[in-house]
């Protein structure tokens, strides 16, 4: 179980860096980490991180899939963290 901690905790901190190197990308016009690769760091269960540096940094906060989908995935894996503990 501590494996799995480490590694949730691990896959967080890189997705919010991610996030913060994407943003340093677009604003200096340079090529970008592809959306598909940001959600599924997030799918992959760096929601958090997701979250966390869409809101850091400013990014991706105006575009749908991004504004209601990181929350949506963060809701998705809290129920299953949530009913994995409780069984």
């Amino acid at each position: 179980m501590n494996t799995l901690l480490y590694a949730i905790i691990v896959i967080n901190i890189i997705t919010f860096f991610v996030y913060g190197l994407d943003k340093l990308k677009a604003v200096n016009h340079w090529w970008r980490v592809p959306e598909a690769a940001l959600l599924g760091l997030a799918v992959a269960g760096g929601s958090v991180g997701a979250y966390l540096g869409m809101q850091v940094f400013r990014h991706k906060t105006l575009k749908p899939l991004f504004r209601f989908g990181i929350p949506a995935i963060l809701l998705v894996q809290a129920a299953a963290v949530f009913a994995m503990k409780n069984m």
